[in-house]
């Protein structure tokens, strides 16, 4: 009978992310083979793993960590196969080479893992994700500095559920690119992302699926496109997705409670520049009625940057005696940084 020490097809987070350090299986990353293996070789292994003796299996497994790259994208196909044997054994190795001294194959078996955890199998996906976070613990730290060198604003606060965590910012002056973006993943305790002015290609969306623990995530500017933000809804259910074209009016206010009072004018902003004031209440944009600060955003949250906008502002009658003035404001909106 062959010894299965295998994952059920599913398991709570707590467990996956304790695997890696109790999997045993004799590994010898360091061993290298007399000759640089072949396909073929390489085929004939992936397949011994899945061997009813116990000793072919671990005969195998040696082997394919001992092959270097060339077993990784074989390894990373057999592991979408479905059998839990070959998946798990195929995990392992990957960690092996993650773990390894060699940098250069550390880091292909890095991509192949992420792959696989930003896939749609979510068994696999469990297996690379655990993985990965027991690699991460420790490169947290040396993420941050690297994110923060590329331009990322990274600080600690609180949010409004009461949850203190991170938060990670990347506006105008991020440098770095969808590669880069991945190190996010190694960051402990981000409890708010925020993406403004920033283009969003595939490849940085899939990166942010994985970023499960998040509470919120903040897309202004970005150019994704309505299929790619349903699809990332749907990774991230529990997460609260602001997106936005891309128009910055620069004020604030309560988010819930009306009228839409608005609290504070940022310097320099559109809002700033039409004569917007703090104490000013938004009736309307364009016409369409504004019952809170958070129609406000909706509304534009829906216009891109250099679009124009009339509003509707109520201003004073706080005084006993004293009549609200009500003007209109022409706005042409800025663009998030």
């Amino acid at each position: 009978m062959r010894n299965r020490f295998l994952f059920p097809a599913v398991r709570p987070r707590s467990f996956w992310l304790i695997l890696p350090a109790v999997i045993a299986t004799g590994l010898a990353v360091g061993d290298e083979p007399t000759a640089p293996p072949d396909a073929a070789q390489i085929s004939g292994w992936i397949d011994q793993l899945a061997a009813e003796q116990f000793a072919q299996r671990e005969a195998a497994t040696r082997s394919l960590a001992a092959a270097g790259p060339a077993a990784i994208e074989p390894l990373r196909q057999a592991i979408c196969r479905g059998d839990l044997e070959v998946s798990s054994r195929a995990v392992e190795i990957l960690r092996e080479m993650l773990a390894g001294e060699d940098a250069d194959l550390a880091a292909t078996a890095e991509r192949a893992l992420e792959d696989l955890a930003e896939g749609a199998d979510a068994a696999v996906a469990g297996m690379a994700e655990a993985t990965l976070d027991f690699h991460t613990l420790g490169l947290a730290e040396a993420a941050r500095a690297r994110l923060e060198a590329l331009g990322a604003v990274i600080t600690e606060g609180f949010l409004p559920s009461g949850q203190r965590g991170m938060h990670v910012l990347f506006n105008a002056s991020w440098t770095g690119k969808s590669d880069d973006l991945r190190l996010l993943a190694r960051l402990r305790n981000v409890a708010q992302v925020g993406v403004h002015g920033v283009r969003l290609d595939e490849a940085s969306l899939a990166v942010l699926g994985r970023l499960r623990s998040v509470e919120q995530l903040q897309l202004y500017g970005t150019g994704a496109g309505d299929a790619a933000l349903a699809a990332l809804a749907e990774k991230l259910p529990d997460t609260k997705i602001d997106v936005r074209k891309g128009g910055k009016l620069g004020v604030a206010g309560q988010s819930v409670i009306g009228p839409c009072l608005i609290t504070h004018v940022q310097e320099g902003s559109a809002a700033a520049d039409a004569g917007i004031q703090i104490g000013d209440i938004v009736l309307h944009i364009d016409g369409q009625p504004v019952a809170n600060f958070e129609s406000l955003t909706d509304l534009v949250g829906r216009r891109g940057p250099g679009d124009t906008l009339e509003l509707d502002i109520e201003r004073g009658g706080g005084n006993r005696g004293d009549e609200p003035q009500r003007f209109k404001r022409t706005v042409k909106l800025g663009g998030w940084e």
